[in-house]
């Protein structure tokens, strides 16, 4: 069984070909700058590629583009998009109206859309892609919507509530909803893999590090509480995100700056973060090497993440008394060992105690970097979203 996985925002359409006997890449690429010229990066498990400029006016002409390549010339993996048996979408907002994958429909995408205004940046561009997707591939080919925010369904009203006027929850759905749903349930089942033990029977902390972060108590395979928010913007220190932050502080920023909700937003979510408080990059590997060579303000944006993980991860084993395992996954989780070290450091009360030669340069490998001796253990998880993507979408259609 083959299945195409697709994940589209407002100016870019990434996907991947999987075969799912072996569950293995047979070719991936990312048709960027939609609406805005035009772009598409191809490449086969074989190495071949295709890379060039095109004329992408709508997500439509991406898709076009997208069967184009994988159908024809010399980085063709497929005789036609027959071969194809389904289309998995991410999508990341489903609000409370989709707590688990789900079979697209017209209804469906349109429901999707109408959760817009709780996921701007996302939503709309998700409703676009797959009506582009039902005009460009086979009515007969199924497509499945799986969804970022499922994940955190599981929530209790006590950690999704926020403390406004009931009302706001009821007739503004205003509430935590969580977010990287699809990674935490990836990693934490694979380390329930790792570690020989039925996810059922574990307390686990999961830490998505990256540009964008979240972390999240996972009790018996089920979230119990996460960092992000009614949006992506709450939780931890990020790339450009603010992260929490007392709301008067909104208020009164926006008050001396003159700033609009809408540019305060926009302030909070691509200004702030790393990049704001450090001055110098809201990349983690730029801010290392400022801060090696000194640079104060990037120490303390170093320190604030660390700070903040660290302090998550001591609130969390307490709402689940008791911790088994912490992992760490993302682009920084996975490959920054100086950030993991800095963040398990002096946790002995937990019963965190890192290997540190272990932990020192491994980057993007699944392993135990936890000491023997260690009461919880520590490990490195890589996330593959596009793999559970395709695992959901194979059971759906399989089951439906």
């Amino acid at each position: 069984m083959k299945i195409l996985v697709i994940n589209a925002g407002s100016s870019s359409l990434k996907y991947q070909l999987l075969n799912m006997d072996d569950e293995s890449v047979i070719a991936k690429g990312n048709c960027d700058r939609i609406g805005i010229g035009g772009h598409i990066k191809h490449t086969t498990f074989e190495g071949k590629t295709v890379d060039v400029d095109c004329d992408f006016p709508t997500h439509t002409e991406a898709f076009e583009k997208l069967v184009e390549v994988l159908t024809t010339g010399d980085a063709a993996v497929l005789k036609s998009m027959d071969e194809i048996s389904a289309v998995g979408h991410r999508v990341v907002q489903g609000a409370e109206i989709f707590n688990k994958t789900t079979l697209v429909t017209d209804e469906v995408i349109q429901q999707i859309d109408d959760l817009s205004e709780l996921a701007p940046v996302h939503n709309h561009p998700h409703a676009l892609a797959l009506r582009a997707c039902k005009k460009v591939i086979s009515e007969s080919t199924p497509q499945v919507a799986v969804f970022d925010t499922a994940f955190h369904q599981t929530m209790p009203e006590k950690a999704f509530m926020y403390g406004l006027p009931y009302e706001c929850y009821e007739k503004y759905h205003v509430r935590k909803y969580g977010f990287h749903g699809t990674s935490h349930r990836f990693v934490s089942q694979a380390l329930a893999d790792a570690m020989g033990k039925d996810i059922k029977d574990l307390k686990i902390v999961s830490c998505h590090l990256g540009n964008g972060s979240s972390i999240t108590a996972v009790e018996g395979g089920k979230s119990i509480d996460t960092s992000m928010g009614f949006t992506p913007l709450d939780g931890l220190l990020m790339g450009t995100r603010c992260g929490a932050i007392d709301a008067s502080a909104v208020t009164y920023v926006a008050k001396k700056l003159g700033y609009s909700p809408d540019e305060m937003s926009d302030y909070m979510n691509k200004k702030s973060g790393l990049l704001g408080v450090s001055g110098v990059s809201s990349d983690n590997r730029d801010l290392t090497a400022a801060a090696h060579e000194g640079n104060k303000r990037a120490i303390l944006a170093g320190e604030m993440l660390r700070y903040e993980i660290k302090k998550h991860i001591g609130s969390y084993a307490a709402i689940m008394n008791g911790l088994d395992a912490v992992l760490f996954t993302g682009g920084i989780g996975e490959n920054s060992y100086d950030l993991r070290s800095d963040v398990c450091r002096d946790m002995d009360y937990l019963g965190i105690k890192l290997d540190e030669k272990v932990n020192d340069g491994l980057c993007g490998k699944l392993a135990k970097i936890s000491a023997p001796d260690s009461k919880v253990e520590v490990w490195v998880v890589p996330t593959n979203e596009e793999l559970l993507i395709a695992r959901d979408t194979k059971a759906l259609v399989e089951n439906k």
